[in-house]
């Protein structure tokens, strides 16, 4: 299982993601879909550890 809670990234005064909580069953497929600027690459990275 993976799971993030309560989750906040900000750019200077940008805040690009705010209190985000997910979760994923083991063996779940997950698909990240939004416009440009939404924040999917930014929140797979915090996911991984990158940033």
């Amino acid at each position: 299982m993976i799971g993030i809670n309560n989750v906040t990234k900000k750019y200077g005064n940008l805040m690009v993601i705010d209190r985000l909580n997910l979760t994923f069953a083991d063996g779940s497929i997950v698909a990240f879909v939004g416009p440009n600027g939404a924040g999917k690459s930014t929140t797979i990275n915090m996911i991984l550890g990158i940033i």
